[in-house]
């Protein structure tokens, strides 16, 4: 029986890039049409079991790897690709930690705090995004770090491909995670 907890592949190009996550049931094509060139994982996601061969008098079977490479090249260089910004991403890149104070917070009090306002042209990016309590947040207002005299207690910066991956915050097996973290960045705060 499959763990619905983790019901989805880690898809790689052929050098070992995260590509996606794909469902069970796309891996399984991918090893049934034999496009798979390298797996990883300590044991089968989960086994997929078909019709009887009656010829051969067996049932086809299928193994289906938590992590899969696909022969082939990407058609896009994905650590060129900026990670989709989200709330949730950028509060488990901060550990759910104000910017200002230093202190932990639940998702639930946690807000994105611009670094440059947004009234003076400050994006909704990762290097202009930190997280920040209520409290903080509210003292700071419409101003920077430097005139509210409020310095950052940690420095923004874009997670890493295989940061992105592990900053979804899908139930991830421990392998997976695992490997994931192996290829973290030095320095990165997921480490």
């Amino acid at each position: 029986m499959q763990d619905q907890r983790h019901s989805h592949v880690l898809q790689l190009d052929i050098q070992g890039t995260p590509q996606a996550w794909i469902s069970l049931e796309q891996a399984a094509l991918h090893v049934a049409a034999d496009s798979v060139a390298w797996s990883d994982g300590r044991g089968p996601l989960a086994t997929l079991r078909g019709g009887h061969n009656v010829a051969r008098g067996r049932q086809s079977v299928i193994e289906v790897p938590p992590i899969i490479a696909l022969h082939g090249a990407s058609r896009v260089n994905l650590f060129d690709v900026v990670p989709a910004f989200s709330r949730s991403k950028l509060f488990r890149r901060d550990r759910h930690t104000c910017a200002y104070c230093g202190q932990r917070f639940g998702e639930n009090v946690l807000q994105c705090e611009h670094i440059v306002p947004a009234s003076r042209g400050g994006r909704w990016t990762w290097m202009n995004l930190v997280s920040a309590c209520g409290a903080c947040n509210g003292r700071k207002a419409d101003r920077t770090p430097e005139e509210a005299g409020m310095p950052l207690v940690y420095l923004p910066y874009v997670p890493s491909r295989y940061e992105n991956f592990l900053l979804e915050g899908r139930a991830i097996r421990a392998d997976v995670h695992e490997w994931l973290a192996t290829r973290l960045p030095k320095g990165s705060r997921l480490n």
